[in-house]
């Protein structure tokens, strides 16, 4: 819920005069078209630098905190962020990070816009924090790598309404990702940003049924044109602002259609010259308040072509915007007297003059809610325990539920019940819960629980797809969970059978989303279906072809494919590579990756060593040869568990600074070479 303090509002107001510096965009004026993208691209591109992949959770702290609607620093997440009440969770910064889940809530991580498969996660496109945003774990998995659009009848919505499923769009009939109305300007300038900063390579990445293979315009003309709409029905927002400036400050390159949203209409639109003013709003009022809202409504005002959106200000400030006649008006201070104006303005960006001003109070509430009870373990995992509580009460309302795990602030929620995700193996946690109110009253601690995380096995995953949704003989995307693990599977059906229920798969694929502890060897039961030939499913984990192949035929034929050994967190994917084949897939289980033998000077005369050890200062110093053709490094710690991936890590020095990571027995994976190090 939107929450801004008067001293807060003025803080917002100078962000949004902190626009690029004056000269950033010389050499634009009078431009249109592709010469425009063109020379915005040369603009964006010279002086990017490359933080790298593991640096984004360091970038995410000043570009994605939430200033604007909960207030309270947590991480801003498009996908779980509810603009007009309270967000179903939280997290704060660098904690909870994916990470193993199999709901929302349980983690965050890194969420490509533009999909990484698509450019095959090279850099500095799988790094650049001007189109990737932390978002929630299993809602990142579920959009997977479908492009954004309408959707016509989901399969998947959020907590906070953001949908998969068929596109609605003419020209395009794959599934697609929706956002809320909230955020999808925000994504069309994203887009934009992607298709303009990498023009040059467009005709090496994959479309994605999104992109276009030529600079100009760099989409498909079906993605072009929502992309359009989205941007001018979602104007650019004060929190896309703040986070361009601290893109800027983190990275040295700006978002172009944020400081400049009309420029999305001179590069891709029909180029229409408007110089009149829309009316002014009238009959503005304050319908109601609360502790911490207002709400507004006003007679809309007219223009000579359409009013594209309206302006909101608190007390002579900026607030927000609005694409309709109303607005909730969040995060107000308690018992306060506030002024509310507002002012249209059209797609050219000519600006009305301001509305009457209409005044309210909000409430005042000092009565703290009940203590949650009953709070209990409903279930232990190796790297998540999962609690529900009886519901706290409150004079007025509960607007969220702290959780605190060994007495550190893990997240909220709004629900009563959790998963705690991202925990160690083998390790005792003490767990309690707190809840509080719009006026920010917190409630006594409910009672504690302990719980002790199982240890990792040698499975790592058994599907037999008895949990798939209800069985139905119609080709489309599915997805569901099971043991813990979160599935999507495209252009599949769930009637046909094995040795149980199956899934099929024809024109698409299989994919097992954020599977912790990594894999070994896998093994899949497979049959031929309906009429065509034998064949074989390309085996990918993280978006990338091991090579390795599951083959298929009319006989049942159960494969294990060993050497797969990647390590961390990871997706796994069976895609079909005959477009017309049916089949289905059983019994798909896997092993856990289990690190080589290694020693404190490496494993061959090749290998990375590491010094001092123990490592000190936070600071590790790697020698060894050709480290500057390392692409990434991984740093697990003793139960095998990923704390941290960084992208070329040795391109500008030797040293790896360490993010976070408390004492203990770690090992450094580096192309193929590991080497174990203490931290003290």
């Amino acid at each position: 819920m939107k929450k801004f303090t008067t001293l807060l509002l003025g803080f917002m107001f100078s962000i949004v005069l902190a626009q690029a510096p004056a000269t950033y965009y010389n050499g634009t004026e009078g431009l249109t078209g592709a010469t425009l993208k063109t020379k915005l691209s040369a603009i964006i591109t010279a002086g990017h630098q490359d933080n790298g992949y593991g640096g984004l959770y360091t970038g995410y702290m000043t570009t994605d905190s939430d200033q604007y609607y909960e207030n309270d620093g947590s991480v801003l997440d498009i996908y779980s962020e509810n603009p007009t009440g309270t967000d179903p969770y939280t997290y704060k910064h660098g904690i909870k990070q994916c990470g193993n889940y199999s709901s929302e809530g349980d983690c965050y991580n890194r969420e490509h816009v533009v999909p990484q498969s698509l450019f095959n996660s090279k850099a500095p496109m799988v790094s650049d924090i001007n189109f990737i945003r932390p978002t929630d774990g299993k809602v990142n998995g579920m959009r997977s790598n479908y492009p954004f659009g309408t959707v016509s009848s989901p399969s998947f919505t959020s907590k906070n309404g953001t949908k998969v499923g068929p596109s609605s769009a003419t020209g395009y009939t794959g599934t697609v990702c929706e956002p809320i109305d909230e955020f999808k300007g925000d994504i069309a300038r994203m887009i934009f940003y992607f298709v303009t900063r990498y023009e040059s390579q467009l005709s090496g990445f994959s479309s994605g049924g999104m992109l276009g293979g030529s600079p100009y315009p760099g989409l498909q003309t079906w993605e072009r044109d929502i992309l359009m709409t989205w941007s001018a029905q979602d104007p650019v927002s004060p929190s896309e602002i703040e986070r361009n400036n601290a893109s800027f400050e983190f990275q040295k390159n700006r978002n172009p259609f944020i400081d400049h949203p009309e420029w999305v209409q001179q590069v891709w639109g029909t180029q229409v010259v408007d110089n009149q003013a829309p009316t002014a709003p009238t009959d503005l009022a304050v319908v109601s308040t609360s502790t911490n809202y207002a709400n507004l409504t006003w007679t809309a005002s007219t223009d000579n072509i359409a009013v594209a959106y309206y302006k909101i200000y608190v007390n002579g400030n900026f607030q927000s915007n609005a694409n309709t006649n109303s607005a909730n008006v969040s995060g107000l201070s308690q018992g306060t007297i506030y002024n509310f104006n507002v002012i249209a303005v059209d797609a050219a960006g000519n600006l009305s003059t301001q509305s009457n001003t209409a005044s309210g109070t909000t409430l005042i509430d000092t009565e703290a809610p009940t203590a949650p009870t009953n709070l209990a373990i409903t279930s232990v995992g190796t790297n998540n325990i999962a609690v529900q509580w009886t519901a706290s009460t409150d004079n007025i309302d509960i607007t969220a539920y702290d959780i605190y795990v060994n007495g550190e602030l893990m997240g909220s929620t709004s629900a009563t019940s959790t998963n705690i995700a991202n925990l160690n193996p083998l390790t005792t946690y003490t767990i309690y819960v707190v809840a509080k109110d719009g006026g920010n009253n917190v409630s006594p601690q409910s009672n504690s629980v302990t719980a002790t995380t199982v240890a990792v096995g040698v499975n790592c995953g058994n599907e037999n797809f008895e949990s798939i949704p209800t069985s139905a003989s119609n080709y489309s995307t599915y997805n569901w969970t099971s043991d813990g693990v979160s599935w999507t599977s495209e252009d599949s059906r769930t009637d046909l059978t094995i040795n149980g229920r199956a899934i099929t798969i024809r024109n698409g694929f299989l994919t097992a989303l954020s599977v912790p502890n990594g894999i070994g060897d896998l093994t899949v039961t497979t049959q031929l279906k309906f009429n065509g030939s034998a064949g074989t499913f390309k085996v990918l984990v993280n978006g990338t072809d091991t090579g390795k192949t599951i083959p298929y035929s009319a006989t049942t034929t159960t494969t294990t494919v060993s050497g797969i050994n990647v390590a961390g967190t990871v997706e796994i994917t069976l895609q079909n590579a005959n477009t017309s084949n049916r089949v289905a897939i059983d019994d798909m289980k896997w092993t856990c990756y289990t690190l080589a033998a290694v020693n404190e000077n490496g494993i061959n005369k090749n290998a990375i060593s590491i010094y001092p050890n123990p490592v000190k200062n936070g600071e590790l110093n790697v020698s060894g040869k050709n480290l500057n053709t390392i692409e990434t490094a991984q740093i697990f710690d003793f139960t095998g568990r990923m704390v941290q991936s960084i992208a070329q890590p040795f391109k500008n020095s030797s040293k790896i600074t360490l993010k976070n990571i408390p004492k203990g027995v770690y090992i450094l994976k580096a192309g193929n070479n590991t080497a174990k190090f203490i931290v003290e």
